[in-house]
């Protein structure tokens, strides 16, 4: 396994084009894997290709994908990254535009007790009804409320617990649950942000009617906060596999890094 990190020029317009549809980008993700073919799909229980983009507090835009092969991604560099950067000393090939690390000595080193900042770009949703009679149709939560409290429902099952929050850092005594409104985060250490709407076409190949289009609509929040390792096991299948929906549109890829730091 192998994570990877790279800025995206946002001055070019073929970064702007990645940028405004999450299809493209996670072809323009895929391509990075040579060996790949686009007919190739993912194990059920394996580990597989995930990305993420992180909009930092300097404007930046960060790509990160974790993937069991080490991508190349010469293609991103020429179309959204920075080409006569990358090339300037070519007798430092370490330094291609990009940065690929080993993922697997953080993956063993994983043990119960463990704590760690974590971040995670999601699609949550549930299954709901309108009235009675009809089929559940798959909706978006769209307050962080409902948000958070899809992510601590499956905490467990990823191996993981948010941490709670000393009661020196509560603004209410004794702190609140996730359920309780309107302090419902009041409790743990993790807070939602960059709630986007997004809305973009999705080609499919119809036989002759192969121009149509089926629309795509979700909705993508992300969570940073604290965890404490409860099953590593799981918790590196969470890593390497992704948690939640939407994994081809930049969701599910969780990353941890040391206390004090984000990413």
């Amino acid at each position: 396994m192998f994570l990877t990190r790279f800025r995206v020029n946002t001055a070019r317009p073929g970064a702007r084009r990645l940028l405004s549809s999450p299809q493209a980008m996670h072809a323009a993700v895929m391509s990075s894997f040579p060996a790949l073919l686009p007919t190739d799909t993912p194990a059920p229980d394996g580990p597989r290709v995930l990305w993420r983009l992180d909009h930092t507090a300097r404007a930046e835009v960060m790509l990160y994908v974790v993937s069991p092969d080490r991508p190349d991604l010469t293609h991103l560099v020429e179309q959204a990254g920075w080409p006569a950067a990358a090339a300037a000393d070519p007798a430092d090939p370490a330094e291609p535009g990009w940065q690929s690390r080993p993922y697997g000595p953080l993956l063993d080193r994983l043990a119960v007790g463990d704590r760690w900042a974590f971040r995670l770009t999601a699609n949550p949703v549930h299954h709901a009804r309108r009235k009675d009679g009809e089929p559940t149709k798959r909706t978006a939560h769209l307050t962080p409320v409902h948000q958070m409290g899809w992510l601590l429902k499956r905490q467990e099952a990823c191996g993981f617990r948010v941490l709670e929050k000393a009661d020196g850092k509560r603004l209410l005594p004794g702190g609140t649950t996730h359920t309780e409104q309107p302090h419902h985060g009041d409790r743990y250490e993790l807070t939602v942000r960059d709630k986007r709407a997004l809305a973009f076409d999705k080609s499919r190949s119809t036989g002759a009617q192969g121009g149509r289009r089926a629309p795509v609509s979700l909705v993508t929040v992300t969570f940073d906060g604290r965890l404490e390792v409860t099953d590593p096991r799981l918790l590196r299948r969470a890593l390497t596999q992704g948690v939640g929906k939407a994994k081809a549109y930049g969701c599910g890829l969780l990353t941890l890094a040391p206390l004090g730091k984000t990413g």
